[in-house]
C-alpha cells in the first residue's frame, strides 16, 4: 500500500512539475513577444466587482506603451510617465499632478509592467482553456509569493494562436474581482514624437500641483 501512494505522489509531483514547464513556456512565449515590439497601442475595458458589497462598475480605456513609457487615457483622466515624471491629467477639475517620487504598491499592476509583470512574484500553472468568440483562450493562474499581499489570485488569459495577452481578471482577498480585456491590440505604430511629453503650455490655465 505504501508503494502504491509513494507511486502515486511521484507522478501527481510529475504531473504538476509538467504543468509548470508548459506555463512557465507558455509565458515566455508571451514575454518574448510583447519584447519585440517597438510600441503596444490597447483598447481595453476594465470591470470591477464585488458581489457583497453589491458593486459592479465598468469603464474603457486607452493606453499606449513603449518601453517604460506610456500614455494612458480612462476616466477623463490622462496619466502620463515619460520615463521618469509621472503626470495625472484631469480636464474636468483642470488640475495637473506632478511626481517624481513613483512609489507604486509592489502588488500594482501598473501600464509598462501590465504585459510582463508576471515575470517576478508569482508561482504559476496552467489552468483552464476556454473558446471565447472563436479564439482559443489558454488561463494561467498564478498565486502572489508574497502572503502579504492583497491579491489571492490571478488569471491571465493568452490568445493561443498570437500569444497576445487577451484578457488579466484579478482576485482580492476582500472579494472584489477585476477584469481587464483587451478589445484592440495594435503593435509599432508611427508615434508622435511629443506622445510621451508633457507640454506645460497646454495647460496654462490648470492648477498645477506638484508633489515632490
Amino acid at each position: 500500500m505504501k508503494k502504491i501512494l509513494t507511486l502515486l505522489l511521484i507522478i501527481a509531483c510529475s504531473a504538476n512539475l509538467m504543468a509548470q514547464d508548459k506555463a512557465k513556456a507558455l509565458l515566455n512565449e508571451v514575454s518574448s513577444k510583447v519584447k519585440s515590439y517597438d510600441n503596444i497601442a490597447l483598447d481595453f475595458k476594465y470591470t470591477l466587482e464585488n458581489t457583497a458589497e453589491n458593486i459592479k462598475q465598468e469603464t474603457k480605456g486607452h493606453v499606449v506603451m513603449q518601453g517604460d513609457k506610456y500614455r494612458l487615457n480612462i476616466l477623463g483622466i490622462t496619466r502620463l510617465f515619460d520615463g521618469k515624471t509621472l503626470y495625472n491629467i484631469s480636464t474636468e477639475d483642470e488640475e495637473v499632478s506632478i511626481t517624481t517620487n513613483i512609489d507604486e504598491d509592489s502588488n500594482a499592476i501598473t501600464p509598462s509592467s501590465m504585459l510582463s509583470f508576471y515575470e517576478d512574484g508569482y508561482t504559476y500553472k496552467l489552468d483552464i482553456e476556454q473558446d471565447i468568440k472563436g479564439r482559443k483562450i489558454q488561463y494561467v493562474k498564478l498565486i502572489p509569493i508574497d502572503s502579504n499581499s492583497e491579491i489571492k489570485e490571478l488569471l491571465l488569459g493568452i490568445d493561443a494562436q498570437t500569444k497576445h495577452i487577451y484578457n488579466l481578471i484579478q482576485i482580492g482577498k476582500n472579494g472584489t474581482k477585476t477584469t481587464l480585456t483587451v478589445n484592440s491590440f495594435e503593435t509599432n505604430q508611427p508615434l508622435p514624437e511629443t506622445l510621451f511629453t508633457f507640454d506645460a503650455n497646454k495647460y496654462a490655465d490648470y492648477y498645477i500641483n506638484n508633489l515632490d
